[in-house]
């Protein structure tokens, strides 16, 4: 952008306009001494579930972002805990959210709540909460910091166990038998759960009982799944093992880890593996050498990558896939232990899959202009739990969505300056990445608003990816939205999709014409859809 541009832009700033330095009425200070409208408990609440609190943003620390996130869930369950239970379910169940812990957290925060009627809801949700055992354990471990295991909890924990299928249950076991200190036999005997299912009492003695010779014969005589855990233990090398894992279906979590070099037993495991497994796991195919140019591993997934119905039902959320591009792309891992050569058609494959798992994205036929926050705080905020990809990374997914979805989209960069980003649809998320990561300034979140209304660009709606901590523009967001609609468009909507769950917006909750949301939420495209046509 040249000088001149810049120059224009701030002196089309009106006389009459409030600095974001100091308030407007309804505004409280942010976190980097500008000033936002707060999203209430129930907004927060949201941003909570969809983007969770690991790593913190750029000006608050995880500890502090967390115990914020957690004083908004408590009001929310003062005002009405089973909305928030009903919430967190919806959430969770639909795979809206990147990691599932955010879900867990609130869940059990649920049920220690006062409200009886709450923490009934709360205990009930458990397994629709906690679909695995990983989830079932984790939970087991945050609920002890706000409860004890009265009767209740124990019912709500036995009927995590009683719901399952027996061979659902069989793998959960073989998966997940311990994680963080707790043990499926440790919740087995606090929930004593009761079965008229003749295998499921088979596998409830195996589990807590594990070391018995009755129960572990009785178990694997009637799963072959457990059988093959003892199996493979004793199997006398990689060729053995991998024939164990074929006919057994054994998943990764059963395979001694001295096993896990052979590219003979990942070819097995690659057959029955999740496609959420296979995401995080394409490094490691790569590396002990099943994973080239040209292999079959390498067509095979292609093809269950390209596959957008299993995408939808195995839950991959956009930013995994983000993730996984990024991480498998780069041909190490994020602690570097891990190396490995990328292959092309797989990047490609994970790139396509990345506009897939944002499912049936509908176009909205409307004038769209989209501003990037590329301020330093969007480059040093980290997302969904990743050491390594950065909010501006999934910002710069977001905005290749509706580039690849719509007709009349105009995409543009700020910090304290605007920036021309004239993204393509066949742009790859990588050179988009490189393209936002040369700008680092400060954050002024009324520049995209102010360069429609200087060039009177007629749009439908103007869309913000950011954090929201705007500080350093001569007048507020609102107030250029406000000059826009009375002078270009009177019914120009705003987007607001926030990067991280800190607790404001630079649009008011009452303005009909605005929409605050999540910004890496699964659902994003079918909400901004429906708000825009509506």
């Amino acid at each position: 952008m040249t000088y001149r541009r810049l120059f224009s832009l701030r002196q089309a700033v009106p006389q009459n306009a409030v600095p974001q330095s100091e308030p407007l009425p309804g505004q409280s200070l942010n976190n980097a001494g500008g000033h936002w409208y707060e999203v209430g408990d129930w907004g927060q609440l949201d941003r909570f579930l969809l983007l969770g609190s690991e790593g913190g943003t750029y000006y608050v620390g995880e500890r502090a972002l967390t115990r914020d996130n957690a004083m908004a869930v408590q009001r929310c369950l003062i005002e009405d805990g089973q909305r928030v239970v009903a919430r967190t379910v919806e959430i969770s169940q639909a795979g809206r959210a990147p990691r599932n812990d955010p879900a867990l957290f609130v869940l059990a925060m649920a049920a220690a709540a006062e409200d009886e009627a709450t923490r009934r809801a709360a205990l009930s949700a458990i397994p629709l909460v906690a679909r695995t055992g990983t989830h079932i354990l984790a939970f087991a471990d945050m609920i002890e910091g706000f409860r004890g295991w009265g009767r209740g909890l124990r019912r709500g924990v036995a009927r995590w166990f009683t719901a399952q299928d027996p061979n659902r249950l069989a793998l959960q076991a073989v998966k997940y038998m311990n994680r963080g200190g707790w043990a499926l036999r440790d919740l087995l005997r606090l929930a004593h759960p009761l079965t008229d299912e003749a295998a499921t009492r088979v596998l409830f003695d195996w589990i807590a009982h594990p070391n018995q010779a009755d129960a572990v014969g009785a178990a694997r005589a009637a799963f072959p799944l457990v059988d093959g855990l003892y199996r493979i233990r004793e199997a006398s090398g990689p060729t053995e093992a991998a024939a164990i894992i074929r006919n057994r279906r054994l998943p990764r979590e059963a395979v001694p880890t001295e096993l896990l070099t052979a590219p003979e037993v990942w070819e097995s495991l690659l057959a029955d593996m999740p496609l959420g497994a296979l995401i995080r796991n394409l490094g490691k195919l790569s590396q002990v050498g099943l994973l080239n140019v040209g292999s079959e591993a390498a067509a095979t997934i292609v093809r269950r990558l390209a596959d957008g119905e299993a995408l939808s039902r195995a839950r991959i959320h956009p930013v995994q896939v983000l993730l996984a591009l990024k991480t498998y792309a780069q041909g190490h891992g994020e602690r570097g232990k891990l190396n490995w050569t990328p292959v092309p058609a797989v990047v490609d494959a994970l790139d396509g899959a990345f506009d897939r798992a944002f499912a049936a994205i509908e176009p909205t036929g409307k004038r769209l202009l989209v501003g990037v926050d590329v301020s330093g705080s969007m480059h040093g905020t980290r997302c969904a739990g990743s050491p390594t990809l950065s909010a501006i990374e999934a910002a710069a997914s977001m905005a290749m969505a509706f580039v690849r979805t719509e007709r009349q989209v105009e995409v543009v960069a700020f910090d304290t300056e605007l920036h021309s980003a004239p993204l393509t649809p066949r742009q790859r998320l990588d050179d988009v990445v490189r393209l936002f990561g040369q700008w680092q300034g400060g954050t002024d979140i009324a520049l995209p608003i102010s360069y429609a209304l200087e060039r009177k660009l007629e749009v439908d709606a103007i869309v913000v990816i950011t954090d929201n901590e705007t500080w350093a523009g001569r007048q507020h967001p609102i107030q250029a939205l406000k000059r826009y609609r009375e002078t270009v468009n009177p019914a120009a909507k705003a987007v607001v999709l926030a990067a991280t769950a800190n607790a404001g917006s630079v649009v008011p909750d009452d303005d009909p014409l605005s929409l605050g949301c999540a910004g890496f939420d699964a659902a994003v495209p079918q909400v901004v859809t429906g708000f825009l046509k509506g």
